[in-house]
């Protein structure tokens, strides 16, 4: 303790953070609780697919911004000791024994990021021989502190997460569990069936969708949109999208995205400003063209077959210069349902 009282003048965390779950939320917490400041440290060797660096360091800054929040790789921990003229020392694979990890630890703490906290909270037993080594290293005492020890405030455990992290979504913040969700966009030239079929897709999946938040706007503004209105549809789109994220389960569906605003600006105005191109590259895990197989349906607020034909045109060319997953669907309703419903392995 420092200076008598019940807090601790530095507190670390360590963990892979795959995902970052509640028990490690309230490790994290308890850390907080009791220190002046935390450091909350995550490696893995190999990473886990969808729990890479960069998504473990977006995580610890949803849930605690105000954490040292230190996620590593072997490129980021070389490219750490580059920076301080060290040989390098690649992190230690999962499997291999405490006393390696608490020697790479060791080092990693003492040389590269140069920091010697007073307590360590965890809840695993290594807790206590990782601190006595720490200790060895730094000539002082580190103090243990096991949290939860037979995990009764949050039975699971990542490895039973990964296996079906929909089936465990109540052990992720919403923050987290929406890098899960697989987000889908619909597009097409008008009158394509977009909106009918991510509404079929979502009552099919029990998953959300998000409407076209440009149909809105246009009613709004009595169908006289200007640019500026072009560019705010794209970013409330995609708010809607990051909101529908954290409450769906397993898929989202978006009909439209802003790809479709940049068309548009581009039909109506001559213009593509920067900050609506970036938003247009927006991805996607799957992005869905609707055919134009059917007669056009004029509702009041579209142009004529002859430019949704321009529209297709335009798509088809778009969809070739991205990366995302692309599948066309083409048919009566239902089949569509199947043909994207094939493509995600859902029954």
């Amino acid at each position: 303790m420092r200076g008598g009282s019940s807090r601790w003048a530095h507190g670390l965390v360590v963990g892979k953070f795959s995902p970052l779950h509640r028990g490690h939320e309230l490790v994290i917490q308890q850390a907080l609780d009791h220190c002046e400041r935390v450091t909350v440290l995550g490696y893995s060797q190999p990473e886990w697919a969808g729990c890479e660096r960069e998504r473990r360091e977006r995580w610890v800054q949803r849930r605690f911004p105000q954490v040292c929040n230190v996620q590593l790789d072997d490129e980021t921990v070389r490219a750490r000791c580059a920076a301080l003229s060290l040989p390098w020392r690649p992190m230690p694979p999962n499997n291999a024994d405490d006393a390696t990890h608490q020697d790479w630890l060791t080092w990693l703490l003492t040389h590269v990021l140069r920091e010697q906290p007073d307590a360590m909270f965890a809840s695993e037993s290594y807790v206590e021989a990782t601190c006595e080594r720490l200790g060895r290293e730094w000539g002082r005492i580190v103090s243990p502190v096991r949290v939860d020890v037979g995990r009764h405030q949050v039975p699971v455990c990542a490895t039973q997460i990964r296996a079906d992290v929909h089936a465990h979504r109540w052990a992720l913040a919403p923050e987290v569990y929406k890098d899960f969700v697989l987000r889908v966009a619909l597009v097409g030239g008008e009158s394509t069936g977009k909106t009918t079929l991510a509404q079929a897709l979502a009552s099919r999946t029990g998953a959300a969708w998000v409407p076209e938040y440009g149909r809105e706007r246009w009613a709004q503004c009595e169908g006289r949109l200007t640019l500026a209105d072009l560019m705010e549809i794209a970013r409330v789109q995609l708010e809607r999208e990051r909101l529908l994220a954290q409450q769906t389960h397993r898929f989202l569906f978006c009909d439209t995205s802003p790809l479709t605003t940049l068309g548009y600006a581009g039909w109506m105005f001559d213009q593509q400003p920067d900050a609506l191109i970036e938003m247009a590259a927006h991805r996607y895990d799957l992005i869905v063209l609707c055919e134009a197989d059917f007669d056009f349906v004029q509702d009041g607020t579209r142009q004529d077959a002859a430019f949704r034909d321009r529209q297709q045109a335009w798509y088809r060319d778009q969809l070739l210069r991205r990366s995302e997953a692309v599948v066309r669907v083409s048919g009566p309703l239902m089949q569509r349902v199947e043909q994207v419903l094939a493509y995600l392995q859902c029954p």
